[in-house]
């Protein structure tokens, strides 16, 4: 993480912002800050509130209450837009233009935009400029509207699930991309359903539901609100014997290999080797950002519904 960024007046905030869709409540007091030279993942579930915070910070929307801010501005500002580069789930691109075609025309907009040849590495499209875009496949779509958003060399970039329809070998090259842009300055907001994504690349973790923070820090903060190790290895013991131990939560046979879910690794793990002796293949993993992700939400979700 750029540490001397979190000095610095954030590029991006909402200060207590609330907005309803009618009777609906999508966004309940939620904060949020982004300085320069970060990635921040915005995860939640579907209906948690992701996609109306980027609307109210793109000018796109209104908040009903609180603030929202680009660069210390409006969002609807012309100085703001300008510095900022946005890459959506969905996107209006004439499908009858090429590739070339719509890269030149979004270069055009910026007074000193990226080079041809430096989009084209960025984003990985060798083999593209000449064909149509209506003509490609959704995941080189993809890699046309990364071009495009970081054609003006952006101060501030949200992408909107960028890499939804992308092979791995995409997915790695616009990775190595967004790492880039990092170290260059720029501040990314990210929003992903590829819970392994923001683990790879955020430097801050927000996690909302239902319109409200649950959670925010850094990969391994958030990880740290899930105490329970994964155990994976090869042995004959029974799973209903294992399950029955005193802090295991979970056990699960595939073949000859037991995955458990446990409290702590260190009890479950010298019973195993007490219990079996010819155990192999032992293996101990703290909790992902996936299983931290998983019992943030279900634990807001109890209490909305308590």
């Amino acid at each position: 993480m750029n540490v001397a960024s979190l000095t610095t007046a954030p590029l991006a905030r909402l200060r207590g912002v609330r907005h309803h869709y009618g009777k609906t409540l999508a966004l309940d007091g939620l904060d949020l800050a982004l300085p320069a030279g970060q990635v921040l993942a915005l995860l939640g579930p579907n209906g948690a509130g992701k996609s109306t915070a980027i609307s109210l910070l793109l000018g796109l929307q209104r908040a009903d209450a609180g603030t929202a801010e680009l660069f210390g501005l409006p969002p609807q500002s012309l100085e703001a837009r300008r510095r900022t580069g946005v890459m959506l789930q969905s996107a209006a691109v004439p499908d009858t233009l090429k590739v070339r075609e719509l890269i030149d025309l979004t270069r055009a907009y910026y007074p000193q935009p990226r080079s041809v040849a430096d989009l084209v590495a960025l984003a990985g499209l060798d083999g593209l400029m000449a064909r149509r875009y209506g003509q490609l496949s959704g995941g080189q779509q993809r890699r046309v509207q990364f071009a495009m958003a970081v054609c003006g060399r952006p101060e501030l970039l949200f992408l909107d699930e960028p890499t939804t329809g992308l092979d791995i070998d995409a997915r790695q090259t616009l990775w190595k991309a967004i790492r880039e842009l990092r170290t260059q300055g720029c501040a990314v907001l990210l929003t992903t359903h590829y819970l392994e994504e923001a683990e790879a690349l955020a430097d801050r973790v927000v996690v909302v539901n239902h319109g409200r923070l649950v959670a925010e820090g850094t990969v391994a903060q958030i990880r740290a609100h899930v105490a329970q190790r994964r155990i994976r290895c090869i042995s004959a013991l029974p799973a209903e014997r294992v399950h029955a131990w005193p802090g295991v939560q979970f056990v699960q046979r595939d073949g000859a290999r037991l995955e458990i879910v446990a409290e702590s690794a260190e009890t479950v793990v010298r019973r195993l080797l007490a219990e079996d002796a010819a155990l192999s293949d032992l293996e101990v993993q703290r909790a992902g950002l996936a299983d931290a992700f998983l019992a943030l939400t279900r634990d807001a979700a109890d209490q909305e519904a308590a």
